[in-house]
């Protein structure tokens, strides 16, 4: 799915677009990650102000607009 609809289905649901959900969403696009944890420590790599629970409520906000699925390993659907 490409990152433009992505972020227009975010829109749709009331989302803003911030600049740390921008850095999730490109780790979680281009990188293969397998938990919250793992998209966390690479995120705080670029931007050490995100936190854990920013990570845990985008991935349930991209779960809840039908963008990814935690049981196929966070894969883009």
């Amino acid at each position: 799915m490409a990152k433009e609809v992505i972020i227009q289905k975010m829109k749709d649901s009331g989302c803003r677009i911030t600049k740390q959900r921008m850095i999730l969403l490109d780790i979680i696009l281009e990188e293969d990650c397998s938990c919250c944890k793992e998209i966390y420590f690479k995120a705080s790599k670029k931007d050490s102000k995100i936190g854990v629970a920013t990570v845990y409520r985008m991935i349930n906000s991209l779960e809840e607009i039908g963008v990814i699925s935690r049981k196929n390993m966070f894969k883009v659907m």
